[in-house]
């Protein structure tokens, strides 16, 4: 069955290019031009990924991708952004889009990173295949997409979710951004490995009692990441 994509932009030249394109490369597409009109077609709509622009009318893309995550809708988001800004990325990563593309684009660039997005999606059911994880007081549920920490429930996006039990399953063992990025994000962003420290960060909000002495997730300065057992 063909992949349905909402492409969700207030550009009437931007929807017919990414349209023409997606639907060349075999993916199924609808359009919504605002946000409140993107929300109800998600809502009423089985679709496999989302494109979204970050300036729209009615709700902008940053409030879309909120209200889905808050309402635990998880389809993979790819963000479109006219600004060349850093916080915007940042934020937009934050709250929840899966990756960003900053206008313009390659339309050529756009059907690749979807189908990368696609291609982690499809690997998540190979998660429900893995014992609980339990480190220090951390209780990870490969089949629910649950953490637990002194037996209470932690709420995580998909992506963090996926970036913890990647650590998890690499315990002890210390993990580049670069590697992190493949394997949690399937392709290479072209040395972009802010999104992982974003994503880290997060983590650390949620799991760590003190996110300035990090007892789980270390920095290994130079290199990377890895999650350790806490020292008791």
């Amino acid at each position: 069955m063909n992949k349905k994509i909402l492409i969700v932009d207030d550009e009437q030249s931007i929807v017919t290019l990414l349209t023409y394109n997606l639907e060349k490369a075999g993916f199924k597409t609808d359009a919504a031009y605002d946000g409140i009109e993107a929300v109800r077609m998600i809502e009423n709509d089985d679709y496999d990924l989302i494109i979204l622009d970050l300036m729209l009318p009615g709700l902008d893309g940053m409030e879309v991708c909120k209200h889905l995550r808050q309402q635990k809708i998880e389809i993979p988001i790819l963000m479109l952004t006219a600004k060349d800004d850093e916080i915007d990325k940042v934020l937009g990563l934050e709250l929840g889009a899966d990756d960003y593309l900053t206008k313009p684009f390659s339309p050529k660039e756009v059907v690749a990173r979807i189908k990368a997005i696609l291609r982690r999606a499809n690997r998540q059911t190979s998660l429900d295949q893995f014992a609980m994880i339990q480190i220090g007081e951390l209780k990870i549920y490969p089949e629910r997409y649950e953490v637990e920490k002194n037996n209470q429930l932690i709420s995580f996006t998909r992506k963090e979710f996926e970036l913890l039990h990647y650590l998890a399953t690499n315990v002890e063992k210390v993990l580049s951004r670069d590697q992190l990025l493949s394997a949690v994000w399937n392709y290479d962003f072209v040395g972009d490995t802010r999104i992982v420290d974003v994503h880290i960060s997060h983590l650390r909000d949620k799991i760590e009692s003190d996110t300035k002495k990090p007892e789980y997730i270390k920095t290994v300065r130079g290199i990377g990441y890895k999650l350790e057992e806490p020292v008791k």
